[in-house]
């Protein structure tokens, strides 16, 4: 008897960041980019959408807060590609996302942290 083949595309993971991140998620089985510039950053995000690969990307808060068109464009669209921001090894975290901000909002940003 034959076993079933999964013909589903594989899920692409991705790092762009910190290239002292970037050696683990390697490590790891992550496609990375070290330490990428805006320019690259818009590039790859551009080639995931119009590829309509599904992935999950890992980014650092450096990569979030860039003002990165199609960055911005794949967090709108939500859906097949998953970005999620670590923060960078040697800083304490930071909690920058919109979730973040409505808590901070709400909250106070002193309470988010403790």
């Amino acid at each position: 008897m034959a076993e079933p083949t999964d013909s589903a595309p594989a899920t692409r993971m991705l790092f762009l960041g910190d290239d002292s991140l970037a050696d683990g998620f390697r490590l790891i089985g992550f496609e990375t980019h070290p330490n990428p510039p805006p320019d690259a950053v818009d590039r790859i995000f551009g080639d995931l959408r119009r590829s309509r690969d599904k992935a999950f990307v890992v980014i650092d808060e450096a990569v979030m807060a860039m003002e990165v068109t199609n960055l911005r464009r794949v967090r709108q669209e939500g859906g097949r590609i998953v970005v999620i921001a670590v923060p960078a090894l040697a800083d304490p975290p930071q909690l920058s996302s919109e979730v973040a901000d409505r808590l901070a909002t709400m909250f106070g940003s002193s309470n988010l942290m403790q």
